[in-house]
């Protein structure tokens, strides 16, 4: 006894905080050297109170409590000791093989238990008081944290940021060159995807992963070429870059061209933008190339186009109602996809130069705090 207590409740520096306890199951339960080190602490205790009480199944019960209660203690008290429900199945495991050798050395001893019926009874008596007892304190009062899958969520994010790093790594060099070199990344995870910029010799470059989708680049030179590509020319120039990196966003679009700067080093935005049924699809792609052909940067979004309401408000009566809220004249409508309330909408997006007011295009109603 004196030895689990040493052994379980003396001072440490575990990181588990106060009222919780490690709920997760690894996949080498009773085979690991902490759950091994765990029987072997509780079996001589019940081996040796079995020979002295002759009663197995009440020491078992006894000591599977001691078990739950050393847990509890760990949990409850500032001892820096880590709450483990692998550690109660392990101590409960030991404290039951215990009693089962100590039970064998009775009837090798033609020792029996003394009133096996009695021992039975109170044995599963205690057991069941125990389970309800420790079972309702960890239910009701002990915070559950999974460190086992908290340590596969670390891990496999350490790998997925490892293949993510291949990626990028290989889209710097199809967009900036075959001379790129990587300089370093970051990686950030939003829900169940990363989001990884790589830093190089030529530029910035950022995706998500693992749906591996670029995100942005820029190139570190800013400034156009020289080049004699035409303007129709500059266009399928990106239209083979589009098809090459954003065949999703490509697919059912209408490409624009602007033209940015005047003389020799002038440059142009392509723009990819997609609609049904006069909507705007929230996908968009921009690409600023040179006259020389060469990628300056891109900007992209590639969202699947979303299943909308019908339309049923048109421009004339967008402006109206706009007008009416405004109280200015309107000067510019855009009708698009946009998310309203994690839903996505037909809008009809109204400005006057000073403001700008969002109306439902299904409804005629004006959508407060979007603009």
């Amino acid at each position: 006894m004196a030895g689990i207590v040493a052994v379980t409740l003396l001072p440490g520096d575990a990181g588990m905080g106060s009222w919780q306890c490690d709920t997760g199951m690894p996949k080498h339960l009773f085979t690991s050297a902490s759950a091994l080190l765990n029987i072997a602490l509780f079996a001589p205790g019940a081996f040796l109170a079995v020979l002295l009480f002759r009663s197995p199944v009440t020491v078992a019960a006894a000591f599977g409590a001691l078990s739950g209660a050393v847990e509890l203690a760990q949990s409850v008290g500032h001892l820096g000791r880590s709450c483990s429900v692998t550690d109660l199945a392990a101590n409960a495991t030991g404290a039951l093989l215990g009693s089962l050798a100590g039970a064998g050395w009775l009837y090798l001893r033609r020792q029996p238990p003394a009133r096996p019926v009695r021992d039975l009874v109170w044995g599963v008596s205690f057991a069941a008081v125990a389970v309800l007892a420790v079972g309702g304190v960890f239910q009701s009062r002990i915070e559950g944290v999974d460190i086992v899958a908290m340590d596969d969520q670390r891990r496999d994010l350490v790998e997925s940021s490892m293949e993510a790093e291949a990626w990028i790594t290989t889209a710097a060099k199809g967009v900036f060159g075959n001379d790129t070199e990587l300089g370093g990344t970051s990686t950030k995870q939003q829900g169940s995807s990363l989001r990884i910029t790589a830093e190089t010799n030529h530029g910035t470059i950022s995706g998500t992963w693992p749906a591996k989708t670029l995100e942005s680049a820029w190139s570190s030179n800013t400034r156009g070429d020289e080049g004699s590509l035409s303007e129709k020319e500059v266009a399928a120039a990106a239209e083979r870059f589009a098809r090459k990196w954003f065949p999703q966003n490509v697919v059912g679009s209408d490409q624009r061209v602007r033209s940015i700067g005047e003389g020799p080093t002038k440059a142009y935005t392509v723009l990819y933008r997609r609609y049904a049924d006069k909507v705007m699809m929230p996908m968009r792609l921009d690409l600023t190339i040179t006259t020389t052909g060469r990628v300056i940067g891109f900007t992209a979004r590639t969202v699947d186009d979303p299943v909308l309401p019908r339309v049923t408000v048109d421009e004339a009566k967008a402006r109206t109602l706009a007008e009416d809220a405004m109280g200015l004249q309107s000067d510019s409508t855009s009708l698009l996809a946009q998310q309203i309330k994690g839903k996505w909408r037909p809008v009809w997006l109204v400005g006057s130069g000073k403001q700008d007011i969002v109306i439902d295009a299904a409804t005629g109603e004006r959508i407060a705090g979007e603009g």
